[in-house]
């Protein structure tokens, strides 16, 4: 509030000169809601000062700065400053001659605009007012070919046909119409077809607002005219030769002049002939795998499109160029001509080693971690990316009368093949989705001040990226094998729990789990609209083996079925995460999430395994509460209580709704406003931690309210965050006394500092 006061205190105008006005805001009236207010105003040039949070951030700073100086911190702010933006009437009518010519350019030859401005103090604000009128429309819709030849090919794809008689006849429609037209073509054959072939012409029906209109297209404007019909027909391209450098290096290029240099080995493969200088070290059915360009097939530009995209999938290439060339060779038969096709992929170097030291910082527990990592990634001369991780963390965690120190060692070995591991061969879908397989195996060893445990995981897993903005992920296999070190453990914490919900928990298990997860994503990299991600996670564990367990009628110990002389864990469990970016404008943003998930123990189990739980509080989830310090439901932890002497609350289903506006300040700094809500609880009734259990009539009273303010240090590669999360709404607290601000004071713990890398969500 006292920031607020600071920015408002000042007067954005202060720094106007006498007889100017500060434009202060512009306002678009629109009476008709077919036209799009978001594209007028990209239209109107004289825009007013960027606001963030209401406030003129960026003028204020300008206005910091003495106008007289230059020495920082003066010529600082006035650099990460925005000048005021005073008032130019001329700059006002231009911006009406724009509207006027972008609605005509929409179909509105009458729309009607006219601009006024209102003075106030030394502000100034400008309403446009925009009457559209009565649009053309398109009537009739006729076809006039120069080349005959391709008659057919237009006029069988007139359903996708953007024009349709009845829509308003906007120009932009009609370049998106000879767009759509050139990469059908190109699609089919027709490699040196293009949109500059497409023209149209409209005529206004008289006494009406119809649009008579005509798309004539040209014939081919090089070569020779055909002898009987005096035209120039565009040619479809069939691929005559095919070459791929495998290794290419413009060194090794440098002075050759013909297609295939004579000082290179030459190897035949399905059709395509690879040039190589010694051993091309890789296998050439990856190459033909990914290339979707085929001898005698027509041209296809979306064919070269999916061939681009699986080499540099691959992560082997530094570079890649897939180049075209008409060919010499006459064909037999048929008035189709040849191209010759060249590859060149440039490799990057094979491997690669990395060593990084890390701080951390987990709820306030101050540690560091460090990792090597090495990659090959041509291991098999089969493009596989081989990579082995080590790491190592020390952390110090706070406990109740001391400081105690955390410490995990691991590994991980991970193999993924640029194709499908599957003893059925099922070429097509290969083909169409080139899917990725990947086989890992980590060791993780953990020692705790209240348990020691290590995690052994082996897994299986597929790739595919589906259509348009879809990913599937699915493991067959996963196998995670955790070992219980009583021996190492606090004796007092295991004896406190093995009782308890939670105890079934913590003991040596095996979880032995299918999973699928599936991912949307409608980003359009390098274009500034609204967007939605969305990933849904399923997961079954050992409901096979309970199967076939009772099917053969094998023995239990104690209840439950074994597997390596331990329990394997029986559950189903499955998420959603759904998150909507919505961009105002350049500096600000407004990001929307919701998360629910909830894990059911069955049979062999009556509880999830630990890391299957879900949790609440965090960096990354509700920040006013440190991780696994919030819940589950009503429940307060006892402060007394050994069990509970770290933050370790965990239950079995997880709600939580986020809200974050992020602004651009200055710089590289960004700034963050948001609300968390939400909580977890447990599914089952053996839970009994009170007020755990979720119920359908008592949930909604439970959920917790968070919020807070954030700084983000933004380096484009990597985002450092600060956010300081406050408490509104604490469950533990007894019913009828959760909303903080108005049953109580703020206390010292209701703040909470979080430190993160990257975004939330």
């Amino acid at each position: 509030m006292f920031i607020l006061y600071l920015l408002t205190s000042c007067s954005p105008a202060r720094r106007i000169p006498t007889g100017n006005y500060l434009l202060n805001k512009n306002n678009l009236k629109v009476d008709q809601k077919d036209v799009s207010v978001e594209e007028l105003n990209k239209y109107i040039i004289q825009k007013p000062n960027k606001k963030i949070l209401g406030v003129r951030f960026h003028l204020w700073l300008y206005n910091m700065a003495n106008p007289a100086k230059t020495k920082w911190p003066h010529g600082w702010l006035k650099r990460i400053g925005e000048e005021p933006v005073i008032y130019n009437s001329d700059l006002t009518k231009q911006s009406t001659r724009q509207l006027k010519q972008f609605l005509e350019n929409k179909g509105y030859y009458f729309a009607e605009i006219t601009d006024s401005t209102r003075y106030k103090r030394k502000n100034a604000k400008v309403t446009y007012s925009v009457i559209p009128n009565e649009p053309y429309c398109i009537e009739t819709i006729r076809y006039v070919f120069e080349d005959t030849t391709i008659v057919p090919w237009i006029l069988s794809d007139t359903l996708h046909s953007l024009l349709k008689k009845g829509k308003i006849m906007d120009k932009s429609m009609l370049q998106d119409e000879r767009q759509r037209i050139e990469t059908y073509m190109k699609n089919n054959g027709f490699y040196m077809f293009s949109k500059e072939y497409i023209y149209f012409e409209a005529r206004i029906i008289p006494s009406t607002f119809d649009i008579d209109m005509t798309m004539i297209i040209k014939d081919f404007v090089e070569g020779e005219p055909d002898p009987k019909t005096k035209l120039k027909p565009h040619k479809r391209y069939r691929i005559n030769n095919l070459y791929v450098y495998p290794n290419y290096s413009p060194l090794d290029m440098a002075g050759q002049s013909r297609a295939v240099p004579v000082d290179f080995d030459t190897t035949y493969f399905e059709g395509t002939c690879f040039l190589h200088k010694g051993n091309p070290k890789i296998k050439l059915n990856v190459i033909a795998d990914k290339n979707h360009i085929r001898e005698g097939d027509y041209y296809s530009l979306s064919e070269v499109d999916r061939s681009y995209r699986n080499f540099s999938s691959l992560g082997l290439f530094r570079f890649v160029n897939i180049n075209f060339k008409e060919s010499d060779t006459i064909p037999v038969t048929g008035n189709d001509k040849y191209l010759d096709c060249i590859m060149e992929l440039a490799r990057r170097k094979v491997q690669s080693y990395q060593a990084e030291l890390v701080g951390t910082n987990s709820s306030g527990d101050i540690g560091a971690r460090g990792n090597i990592l090495y990659q090959n990634w041509n291991l098999f001369r089969g493009a596989e990316v081989f990579s082995l991780r080590l790491t190592g963390a020390l952390e110090a965690v706070s406990g109740k009368e001391n400081i105690k120190l955390m410490y995990e060692v691991g590994s991980e070995v991970k193999i993924s093949f640029p194709k499908f591991l599957a003893p059925v061969r099922m070429k097509k879908f290969v083909r169409r989705y080139m899917p990725k397989t990947s086989v890992t195996g980590s060791y993780n060893y953990q020692s705790r001040p209240d348990y020691t445990r290590s995690i052994a995981n082996l897994s299986f897993s597929y790739y595919v990226e589906g259509k348009k903005y879809f990913t599937h992920n699915f493991w067959p296999i996963e196998l995670n094998y955790i070992q219980l070190y009583e021996e190492r453990s606090s004796k007092t914490w295991i004896d406190s729990i093995r009782t308890t919900y939670l105890g079934y928990s913590f003991e040596s298990h095996m979880v032995a789990a299918l999973r699928y997860g599936l991912e949307f994503n409608s980003q359009k990299l390098g274009k500034r609209s609204d967007y939605i991600f969305a990933r849904i996670n399923v997961e079954s564990a050992g409901n096979l083996l309970n199967a076939v367990n009772q099917w053969i009628g094998a023995d239990t110990i104690e209840g439950k079925y074994h597997i390596l002389n331990v329990p394997y864990f029986q559950y189903i469990r499955g998420d959603i995460d759904f998150r909507y970016y919505n961009i105002v404008d350049p500096l600000n943003k407004l990001v929307y999430r919701l998360f629910i998930g909830s894990g059911y123990p069955l049979g062999n189990s009556k509880a999830l395994p630990f890391e299957k739980k879900y949790f609440s509080g965090g960096p990354n989830s509700i920040r006013a509460w440190s991780t696994r310090d919030l819940g589950p439901g009503s429940y307060n932890k006892p402060k007394s209580d050994s069990v509970f002497q770290y933050p370790n609350q965990v239950a079995d289903i997880k709600l939580e709704v986020n809200f974050e506006y992020r602004f651009r300040m200055f710089w590289k700094i960004e700034g963050a406003f948001f609300i968390d809500a939400g909580n977890i609880w447990a599914i089952r009734r053996e839970d009994d931690r009170e007020g755990a259990f979720f119920e359908w009539n008592r949930f909604y009273k439970e959920i917790a309210v968070g919020t807070g303010l954030g700084i983000r240090l933004d380096f484009n590669f990597f985002l450092i965050r600060f956010d300081f999360g406050l408490k509104l709404r604490d469950p533990a607290l007894p019913d009828g006394e959760r909303w903080i601000p108005i049953n109580r004071g703020f206390e010292r713990g209701d703040l909470k500092f979080q430190f993160g890398i990257g975004y939330p969500f």
